[in-house]
């Protein structure tokens, strides 16, 4: 057996919300096939606007139910055979051509949010409802903000490895060229389910070396807000939720935002920077392995806190 097949320790799917899709990409009317948490899905809305995502396959004879298929008021009509069913119950609502309906007739409809520019669905292993949200975030409804920018990546990787950049200032150095390790304050909230990372960082501009904070909170595992606090009247702030497709794929979706006075200006660098630098973590996300038990050093206290952190968001021990 390979090294890398021996020493790699697969890790489970996480509870929590995760997005399944951008909000401005589902219309009134709109369906379509998704997947994710290794399962097929119909996302859908609503005539009246609602965001559903129903299990994907019709248990009449197991069509996909998020190809050829037609909003039909609050629900979907299979494209086989025309059975609706209901998006917020998953249950069969009509067949065309007979009275009865059976019992068995109907498919798991799934928790879904819509908020922050991003539709969520709630995931979890043993099927257990939402235990905690998260907040809308003022910035994507002010008129002082910009509109949001989109980006989207995938990455052959489990999500946790993604999320775990927060909690490894080192990194920053050898990944990103960043000049000195930034000093790094880790807070844990009483409930346990946020933490807020700040980090010092001196960022050059034509006027001079200029301090700010790099603030990050981080819901669950995989949702994060990122703010550049320290100039004056203006901010800039990257919104991003991370979901698993399998196990060690990962789509990654951000929402980009700048005061108005400074979008064309720090707000666009801003936007590049981001979107570019994530870019050089690629290589690393790509052809690493998981380790159960890694080797870790003293300065490495931040990445010990979070992965005893983050053992709250499985089913499974890991």
């Amino acid at each position: 057996m390979a090294i890398r097949e021996l020493e790699h320790t697969e890790l489970p799917f996480p509870n929590g919300w995760f997005a399944v899709e951008f909000s401005k990409n589902l219309g009134v009317g709109d369906s379509k096939p998704v997947h994710v948490f290794g399962e097929d899905f119909v996302l859908f809305r609503t005539r009246s606007g609602k965001a559903r995502l129903l299990d994907a396959y019709c248990p009449h004879l197991g069509a996909h139910l998020g190809y050829d298929t037609r909003v039909i008021g609050e629900g979907v009509r299979c494209p086989f055979h025309g059975w609706q069913f209901d998006g917020e119950s998953g249950k069969c609502s009509l067949i065309p051509y007979t009275e009865r309906i059976p019992n068995e007739a109907q498919v798991r409809s799934w928790d879904v949010q819509e908020k922050n520019g991003l539709i969520f669905a709630w995931y979890h292993a043993e099927q257990k409802p939402p235990e905690w949200d998260f907040p809308e975030l003022p910035e994507f409804s002010d008129p002082d903000w910009s509109e949001a920018r989109t980006f989207e990546f995938e990455m052959p990787t489990h999500v946790q490895n993604m999320n775990e950049n927060n909690n490894d200032p080192v990194h920053f150095v050898y990944v990103h060229g960043a000049l000195e390790t930034p000093p790094t304050e880790l807070q844990y909230e009483d409930d346990g389910r946020v933490y807020r990372a700040i980090s010092e960082v001196v960022k050059q501009t034509p006027d001079g070396p200029v301090p700010f904070k790099l603030v990050r909170d981080c819901w669950g595992l995989g949702l994060a807000a990122v703010r550049f606090e320290g100039l004056p009247g203006a901010g800039l702030l990257m919104f991003s939720s991370t979901t698993p497709i399998e196990r060690n794929r990962t789509v990654s979706r951000w929402l980009l935002t700048a005061t108005n006075n400074i979008i064309d200006t720090a707000g666009a660098e801003f936007m590049e920077g981001i979107t570019q630098g994530v870019m050089h973590d690629t290589n690393i996300w790509g052809h690493m392995i998981n380790r159960a038990r890694p080797v870790l050093c003293d300065a490495d206290a931040p990445l010990a806190t979070y992965r005893k952190w983050v053992r709250q968001f499985y089913s499974e021990p890991v």
